[in-house]
């Protein structure tokens, strides 16, 4: 037979007064191994741990297997959450250039690209030049 424990249920938004008759709300909450609430499986999986141990060793080691794949499962879950949450926050945080400043750059870009080309076309007269001298 399980445990049943009663707990006074408040309000935080509300102030603290007491209903006028006097009596106290109250909520019953089942505790114990048939408790309706559904827990974590890394708990699930200690419990087994512990109901293993004293039954027999090769059932111990399928726990302590199980235990250590629901944790692993939690955590790449909740560092996939973070990482997809973390993206999103930097994503926001990004500051986009105007359409003016954007073509400013591209033409900043053009022009670095053809005197770049300018160059190495110069130098490489030059060495044809140098190698037709000494070669020639």
């Amino acid at each position: 037979m399980p445990k049943i424990t009663r707990i006074k249920a408040s309000d935080p938004g509300k102030s603290s007064e007491k209903p006028q008759n006097g009596a106290e709300k109250t909520t019953k909450v089942k505790v114990g191994k048939d408790s309706p609430k559904a827990a974590k499986p890394a708990e699930t999986a200690d419990r087994a741990v512990k109901i293993a141990s004293s039954e027999d060793k090769s059932l111990q080691k399928k726990a302590q297997k199980a235990a250590k794949v629901a944790s692993k499962k939690e955590r790449k879950a909740k560092e996939s959450r973070n990482y997809f949450k973390n993206a999103w926050l930097e994503l926001r945080q990004v500051r986009w250039p105007s359409r003016k400043a954007t073509w400013k750059m591209v033409g900043a870009i053009f022009i670095y690209t053809a005197l770049f080309i300018a160059i190495i076309m110069l130098l490489d007269a030059l060495f044809t030049w140098l190698f037709g001298l000494i070669l020639g």
